[in-house]
């Protein structure tokens, strides 16, 4: 069906309520990137949002889904694809129904995406909204309005990226991104207990082997001043490494060889 055709009812429960969640994922030369990690998330936020499952919903499903959609719209070789899914039928707050309902998107993707940033990405911290660190807080959620609000704020001010903090004023992640440092041969990213989301890219590097250290680690914005680097990772574009922090000015040694061994992982 095509993007500009009705699809949604005014019921919506994503719509009306941001009731759902979504996947964000890669597909390269006829095939799902990381689809075991993007299923095990998937499967996690529908358990979290307490959706019924049906039986069919499995990875072959999805990924048999995702992979025909991809061919019939000719971008089989390198596209972008979201999955949205929301809870079915109507009422208030309160659901009638837990059955989940989803979409499937795709959009070709430039062949740049593969290749590391040549110039370091601006980042300062969005202001205006707190990050919770709940049980609810590493879900992919279709209620993205501090994320919708802090990408505004970036664009208004003129940088990449906008940090969104924690109740406790510690990084949670980026608008579209979860964040990582690299002090010395360590390198350091927030758990999920401090409000960020459960990033995919961030799963495959945390379970990668690799020449570094990575932990998860309590990030505090003076951690960020004083480390080597800063890079920041999703499912799309892998790693982006930061070049500026507030006045603080950063090199990317490191997050070259991550790129590198991390594209090898997973082709």
């Amino acid at each position: 069906m095509a993007a500009d055709k009705p699809l949604l009812t005014v019921d919506n429960r994503s719509f009306r309520y941001g009731d759902g969640c979504f996947e964000t994922m890669k597909v390269y030369q006829g095939q799902l990137l990381l689809a075991d990690l993007h299923f095990e998330r998937l499967m996690m936020s529908l358990h979290l949002l307490h959706f019924h499952i049906p039986p069919h919903f499995t990875k072959e499903y999805f990924t048999g889904l995702v992979l025909e959609l991809c061919r019939a719209s000719g971008v089989s070789d390198l596209a972008r694809v979201r999955l949205t899914v929301w809870r079915a039928g109507t009422g208030l707050y309160d659901p009638v129904d837990h059955t989940p309902e989803f979409i499937i998107q795709c959009w070709k993707l430039p062949r740049h995406i593969f290749e590391l940033n040549q110039a370091g990405l601006t980042m300062d911290v969005f202001p205006d909204a707190i990050k919770p660190g709940d049980k609810f807080s590493s879900v992919k959620s279709n209620n993205c309005l501090p994320y919708v609000l802090a990408a505004l704020y970036a664009k208004e001010h003129q940088i990449s990226e906008s940090l969104l903090l924690n109740q406790y004023g510690r990084v949670a992640d980026s608008t579209i991104a979860n964040v990582f440092i690299v002090k010395g041969n360590d390198i350091l990213t927030p758990p999920l207990s401090e409000g960020c989301v459960c990033g995919v890219m961030r799963k495959h590097l945390l379970q990668t082997e690799m020449p570094f250290k990575i932990k998860e680690q309590p990030l505090r914005i003076s951690d960020l001043e004083s480390a080597d680097e800063i890079f920041l990772t999703n499912a799309i574009y892998g790693i982006r490494w930061v070049g500026q922090f507030r006045d603080t000015s950063y090199g990317n040694a490191a997050s070259v060889i991550l790129h590198d061994l991390l594209y090898e992982s997973m082709l």
